[in-house]
């Protein structure tokens, strides 16, 4: 037995064939290591390339390694960063920006309160933007439209450019935004814009504000202008000599209607971050300007507006019907609004 060749090299075989499976098991565990690790890295890379574009919004931020250490950790979601594709913002690229939107209805103050904001040095509301249809017509053009704003790229009179600190709109009830509430509020919550909302009190003298308004834009009482808000006592007075006359009838199924309109709204953005101002309170209170500026996060300023109040004094002096709007709305709970609600 010691002598047979043919023992000896099945003993050879028999020592070498575990070293020849070892090695390719060891093949077969590198190779797939290296597999798993470029699906990972690869997986890493397109979540890294998608991080900014969640959502509705396809606004560029800068990211920063830490907040600034005045903002508070319930702030962050309000605080961006936006890279224009217009301009640069320069050194002021890192400074944070908030945006914010003022949601009202027609003849609430929201032309003169956007006035005052837009007084301050770091506050940019631009307009009316969605009176113009096409760009309420769907929400994708919605959208495009907020994405431009928000991204600081609305290039208008108001506009702070690189110094904004905070950016938005004025947006009525009716152009698109009730329509479209649900998606809208998502925008909102999703990339953290502010809600100003700003009604007024008295639906009473609203209503004298829109038919007034509504008869100047066919008898343009200013040397042949129509216009909503003026600069001068004179141009005031002359558009207060217009007195309308309310239809009694239909009075206060039209009061009732707006009110419903503004608790709908109320309802469908109570969970955004919002604030809810009244006119009557703003022309009384200076200190609400503060509250607003306090919410907006920006530095408290003095802020004034070129605008001039043009229905003014007793309520009874601006309706040709008086008696009849009197008598209609006595006993109910409209008969605060015959009284007047403010001095200026």
């Amino acid at each position: 037995m010691a002598g047979n060749p043919f023992s000896f090299i099945k003993d050879i075989i028999a020592i070498k064939t575990p070293k020849k499976s070892t090695l390719v098991l060891r093949m077969i565990v590198f190779v797939f290591a290296m597999v798993c690790g470029v699906y990972i890295c690869s997986i890493c890379l397109k979540q890294i390339s998608t991080h900014g574009r969640a959502g509705f919004l396809d606004v560029p931020v800068i990211q920063k390694p830490c907040p600034e250490p005045q903002i508070e950790p319930w702030e962050i979601p309000y605080v961006h960063y936006p890279i224009p594709k217009t301009y640069s913002r320069a050194e002021c690229a890192r400074n944070p920006v908030r945006y914010f939107a003022i949601l009202s209805i027609q003849r609430s103050g929201s032309g003169w309160f956007e006035t005052l904001l837009n007084n301050h040095t770091n506050i940019s509301s631009n307009g009316e933007i969605f009176s113009v249809k096409v760009r309420r017509s769907n929400i994708s053009t919605i959208v495009e439209t907020l994405d431009k704003i928000y991204n600081l790229d609305w290039l208008s009179s108001a506009s702070k450019n690189e110094c904004t600190a905070a950016v938005g709109l004025k947006w009525m009830l009716n152009q698109g935004l009730m329509q479209h509430h649900a998606e809208i509020v998502e925008y909102f919550n999703a990339w953290g814009v502010s809600v100003i909302f700003l009604f007024r009190r008295n639906l009473l003298r609203r209503m004298i504000s829109v038919l007034a308004n509504l008869y100047d834009r066919d008898a343009k009482l200013l040397n042949g202008t129509h216009k909503s808000h003026v600069h001068s006592p004179h141009e005031a007075e002359i558009l207060a000599n217009y007195k309308p006359m309310i239809n009694a009838t239909l009075l206060i199924p039209n009061l009732k209607q707006v009110e419903e309109t503004t608790a709908k709204a109320l309802e469908y953005f109570k969970s955004t971050r919002h604030i809810i101002v009244y006119y009557e309170d703003v022309v009384k209170n200076d200190t609400k300007l503060i509250d607003i500026q306090d919410f907006l996060k920006v530095p408290r300023r003095q802020l004034k507006s070129r605008q001039v109040k043009i229905h003014k004094g007793s309520i009874s002096s601006q309706i040709t019907n008086w008696d009849d709007v009197q008598k209609t709305l006595k006993g109910t709970h409209y008969e605060s609004f015959l009284h007047a609600d403010y001095r200026k």
